[in-house]
Order: C-alpha cells, then structure tokens, then sequence
C-alpha cells in the first residue's frame, strides 16, 4: 500500500512539473496583455507600446519552444514564430491560439503547433465570450467542426469560410483528424483561392496544417450560376432600396439577405459536385498525406 502511495504522489508531482511550463506561459502572457492595455490607458506613445509588444512576443515565443521542443514533420522547418500576432487588444491578429507557426514560405504551406492543454485553455477562453462572433463551444472536437475556430485560431485579418470536409484514414498513433477544404474570405461569394486545413490530434500536441490546393479547386458553372443569379438579386433589391424611403441599415437588409443565401448555396453546390470532378483525388490525396506526415506515419 505504502508502494501504490508513494507511486501515486510521484505521479502526481511529475503532472504538476509538467503542467507549471503552460501556467507560467499563460502567466507571463496575461501580465504583458495588463501591462499593454495599462500603456495604452496612459496614452503612451505607439512606438513604445510596439516595442513593449515585440519585446513580449519575444519571449513568449521562447517559452512556447521550450513548451513543445523542435516540430519533426517532413518538409516543415523544426523551429517557428509564434503564432500570436499581438498582444494588444486594439490590434488585428489578437487573441489567436498559443502555438508556433512552421511555415514552408511565405503565402506556402505551414502548421501551428499547439498542446492539448494550451488548446483547451483558449477554447474555455472562448467559449465564455459574451460576443457570439467570437464564441466557440469549449469541446476541441465540436470546435474543430467550425469555420469560426480556424478564423480565430489561426487567421488574422480575414475570415474561414468552408467548402466541405474530406474524410480521411486515421493515421496510426492519431487520436483524431479533421480535414477541411475553404478559404479566407473578408466578403460572401466564390473563393476560388482554396486551402486544405488539416487538423492531427496526437497525444498532448495539436497540429494545424494549411495549405494551398495542389492542384487549384476547379471552377463548376452549376454553382457559378447560382451565385450570379443571387448577385442579380442582391443588385435589384439595393436599387429598389435606393428608390425608396426607407433609411437607415435595414434598406440594405434585402439585398445581405440575398447575399447571404447565394453564398451559402454557392457553398452547397461546390460540396456537391466538386467530390466528382477529375481533380478531387488529387485534393483528397494532398489532405491524407498532410495528415500522415504530421502524425510521423
């Protein structure tokens, strides 16, 4: 019994040791975020904030690679940037999820690398947001089924809008694999600049891979039409808003709502019948091997 218990409280311990790298990460995170917000309350000059920030990110960049060692995924550097973009609140590419990017290129495919547990602290972080744009479910599994997670978690300036999602083999020693084909958007209508995002869960880590299809997502007439038809009407009920009377954010409410149909059909269309254009076992394969190669398969 005296065995079992000095086993447990060892085991206990080694937990806690592994644990204190994220809690002092998260630490050290929250106190630059205070002390940017503080500078910029005291209306401090920008260019000293700028610094303050880099300053941090810097550092925080270090504590995330001590966190989660060197990355060892064929055709990706072992060493990365940190994926968070700044650390003021006022800034574009605030709050995206603790990890670092490792990428091929620029504008070529990369990974962010993150650990269960630092993941599953940003989604609580999320999911209490009093904002719906910027609520996510605390799940991982339910999170990683939404456009919204990889909006924020991994973008910066523009929004994920998905086409559909492949299925894909688990590759053996994976705990799960998400793999979604859609693109950056700041707008509704046809992205033809696709990316395969791919998501491998593996024990502590979590790996998010995108990168451009190879070869480009054909353009399909079927659902090029059913978005210039949704145009067309978009276009007519902003006319007739122009000619009306009515003022104010809901004259345009029509034509959004037209808009916002078209896009979502366009969407449905494009999950349809891409699956049986010539080109899709190209997309299905690029998507596995990303998979595979993150898993070490």
């Amino acid at each position: 019994m005296r065995l079992v218990l000095t086993l447990l409280f060892a085991l206990a311990g080694s937990a806690a040791l592994a644990a204190a790298p994220e809690d002092d990460y998260i630490a050290a995170r929250d106190k630059a975020i205070a002390d940017i917000t503080a500078q910029e309350g005291a209306n401090t000059a920008i260019e000293t904030i700028d610094a303050q920030n880099e300053k941090a990110l810097a550092d925080l960049q270090q504590r995330l690679a001590t966190i989660l060692g060197p990355l060892s995924v064929k055709g990706f550097p072992t060493t990365g940037t940190i994926n968070l973009q700044s650390l003021n609140a006022s800034d574009i590419g605030f709050g995206m999820l603790d990890g670092l990017r490792y990428s091929q290129s620029d504008g070529g495919p990369s990974i962010v690398a993150s650990t269960r547990g630092l993941t599953e602290r940003w989604l609580k972080s999320k999911s209490v947001e009093t904002d719906a744009d910027f609520k996510l479910p605390a799940d991982l599994g339910a999170a990683l089924k939404l456009d919204n997670f990889y909006t924020q978690a991994i973008g910066s300036d523009a929004a994920f809008s998905g086409t559909l999602d492949f299925s894909l083999n688990k590759p053996d020693g994976a705990d799960a694999v998400i793999a979604r084909l859609g693109g950056w958007t700041q707008d509704v209508g046809p992205i033809y600049d696709q990316h395969v995002v791919v998501v491998v869960v593996k024990g502590d880590r979590v790996l998010i891979a995108e990168a451009p299809t190879s070869p480009a997502v054909p353009k399909i007439a079927a659902c090029d039409s059913i978005w210039a038809a949704a145009e067309a009407a978009a276009q007519k009920a902003q006319q007739a808003d122009q000619g009306s009377d009515q003022n104010g954010p809901q004259a345009s409410d029509p034509a959004n709502a037209a808009w916002e149909k078209g896009d979502a059909d366009y969407r449905a269309c494009m999950a349809q019948r891409l699956p049986g254009e010539p080109s899709f076992a190209a997309l299905l394969k690029q998507a596995q091997d990303l998979a595979d190669a993150m898993a070490g398969k």
